[in-house]
């Protein structure tokens, strides 16, 4: 019992040590983090000679931190005597040495630890660790480097190798080092490329990567690795013909069944590198109705070429060519509840782009009572078919399908658009009052986008009703956007320019020029828009199109005109004078984004 509670006293006494050690280890850290730097000093010196190991670190750090570096270096000298073989203390010396300037006797010591590095993995990795430690990112590389050729594995310590490059951004020596490294674990590849794209900055340093892939295509022709990542490097330059080129290549080569030329495909289409997506998608078709990908490749194939005419970027030859494909498409698979989505497509493309208005109006007619239509598509082909029989000149059998639709998916998106599409007939046809009480309603829509044409819309036919009563000019000015939505440009203008000439003095001018300048953007005519838009902004600014003109002419300098100063200002102009334009949120966003902002951009 005794020996007990000499034994409990004892512990006591340590424990009453350890707190009294704790709280002095807090006060020097307060006192460090004070600016107090000598006062911390005089507590870590008290600790360091009651306990040399344990608080040798912070001592150590303390000194360095009041440059007392022969302070430091004699301190760590007296641990080396103590512990000559403890690389951590050569290394702390090395740090005091370059501190102090003494760069080349810091370099000796780190030399000599190289020179006598032992043939062991582990310790190879315990010293590298303890250089990375000491922020010597430079000899903790050199060690692993070494430790290669002493255990004569040119792949070893790749992924240490690799974190070390990464934080050095060591562009060269990192891509090297993937390379080394992905063949024999190719399930890093996704994670290369995204520790790749992080650390190139700009064509020269992809430039980096393909040459070096180029050697190693070369010198191992066998490896597919490389080729999938030279692949990857044209995509990030925005070589998409050559990203393609490599990927059939490859593709041939190992007679696949060219689920990575799908995949390929799909990231082109998504870049709008359409052309080449066809090219792909053309050769995943020639390999053969046996293929498993023939019938999904077909359809992207005819959605790709469908795409590339809606982004207006098409010729007359590449329309018919889709309306072959489409064509071609039905007779080979039928006209069923699978192929619906095709029929739709044809009849658009017919409506629009071929103006062959009764042949997509039997189409259309057909695919609404194709047996087994999901109901969402049999609305949207109700609707596609409104639309072509209001223009044949059929509104009142239009006007039942969008009531149709309309009844069938009340509070939905497809309902409100069937509603829309309903007033917008009125409005065409000159029923401005009808119209503007559906627009009206309309203007709650859950769909933003409705929600703001209908706002528009509805306040484009008050503005003019209560200019002139009779509506005279606003039903030419319907007219001519009838002719807009059926493509039909140049009758369009010509209906425009008359609107002058037959009301002179009319409340329509600010409309006509938007009209204008939405035709010209729809023709890809940018610079022909700007003066326009332009126009509206320091003539109308108060108008209803005002906010628009001003988004959208920050839109065309961002996108198409490459000046993003100029984008800048017009986003800024929204920013500063139209608050309550619904076009604020992404102005601001976008502004912030070209200014360079890497905060969250959507506060």
């Amino acid at each position: 019992m005794k020996w007990f509670t000499v034994f409990i006293f004892f512990v006591f006494i340590g424990c009453l040590r350890l707190f009294a050690q704790d709280n002095d280890i807090r006060l020097a850290k307060q006192y460090a983090d004070n600016g107090e730097q000598q006062k911390a000093l005089d507590i870590y010196q008290k600790l360091y000679k009651k306990d040399n190991e344990t608080y040798f670190p912070v001592y150590f750090n303390s000194l360095l931190s009041l440059k007392k570096f022969d302070d430091a270096i004699n301190l760590t000298k007296k641990m080396l005597h103590k512990h000559p073989n403890d690389s951590q203390y050569i290394i702390q010396l090395g740090t005091a040495y370059t501190q102090q300037g003494a760069v080349e006797k810091a370099n000796a010591l780190y030399d000599e630890l190289i020179k006598n590095l032992p043939a062991d993995q582990s310790q190879i990795a315990m010293l590298a660790a303890q250089f990375y430690q000491n922020a010597n990112i430079e000899y903790a590389i050199k060690i692993f480097q070494q430790g290669r050729k002493l255990l004569h594995n040119d792949v070893l310590f790749s992924y240490e190798l690799i974190n070390l490059y990464r934080y050095k951004r060591d562009k060269a020596a990192l891509t090297e080092e993937y390379l080394n490294f992905l063949p024999a674990n190719p399930g890093f590849m996704s994670q290369a490329e995204n520790a790749l794209s992080t650390v190139y900055e700009g064509p020269a340093d992809y430039d980096i990567l393909k040459i070096a892939l180029l050697k190693r295509i070369q010198k191992d022709p066998q490896q597919t690795l490389y080729p999938e990542l030279l692949t990857w490097q044209y995509l990030q330059q925005k070589e998409f013909d050559q990203a393609l080129n490599q990927a059939l290549a490859l593709s041939r080569r190992q007679n696949d069944d060219g689920s990575t030329i799908y995949e390929l495909c799909r990231t082109l289409t998504s870049n709008e590198a359409y052309d080449a997506a066809i090219r792909g998608y053309e050769y995943l078709v020639g390999k053969g109705k046996d293929q498993e990908l023939y019938i999904p490749a077909k359809i992207e194939l005819i959605n790709t070429k469908n795409l590339k005419i809606t982004a207006g970027k098409y010729t007359d030859q590449d329309i018919l060519s889709l309306e072959k494909d489409y064509t071609d498409l039905l007779n080979e698979f039928g006209k069923n509840s699978n192929t619906v989505f095709a029929m739709q497509k044809l009849a658009n493309l017919q409506t629009f782009k071929l103006h062959k208005i009764n042949d997509a109006q039997k189409l259309l007619g057909e695919a609404v009572n194709v047996p087994g239509i999901k109901p969402n598509m049999l609305a949207e082909c109700k609707l596609d078919l409104g639309d072509v029989l209001l223009l044949n000149n059929k509104p009142w059998d239009a006007t039942l399908l969008y009531s149709q639709v309309e009844k069938d998916f009340p509070n939905t998106s497809i309902g409100q658009d069937a509603k829309y599409r309903n007033a917008k007939l009125a409005y065409y046809t000159g029923d401005f009052t009808w119209a503007k009480g559906q627009l009206d309603v309309l203007k709650a829509a859950t769909s933003q986008l409705i929600a703001n044409d209908a706002l528009n819309l509805s306040l484009l036919i008050a503005d003019n009703i209560a200019a002139d009563s009779t509506g005279a000019a606003l039903k030419i000015y319907a007219r001519a956007d009838l002719l807009l939505f059926a493509e039909e440009p140049a009758k369009a203008l010509l209906t425009l320019d008359s609107i002058d000439k037959k009301y002179p003095g009319n409340s329509l001018s600010d409309d006509i020029l938007m009209t204008k300048a939405r035709l010209l953007i729809q023709q890809k005519d940018y610079e022909g828009a700007v003066p326009l838009l332009k126009k509206i902004e320091k003539e109308n600014s108060s108008s209803l199109w005002a906010d628009d003109a001003v988004f959208m002419l920050g839109d065309i300098y961002e996108n198409h005109l490459s000046d993003k100063e100029q984008a800048k200002i017009y986003y800024q102009k929204i920013i500063t004078d139209y608050a309550g334009s619904l076009w604020l949120n992404e102005a601001r966003k976008r502004f912030r984004l070209l200014r360079g902002d890497k905060n969250d951009i959507s506060s």
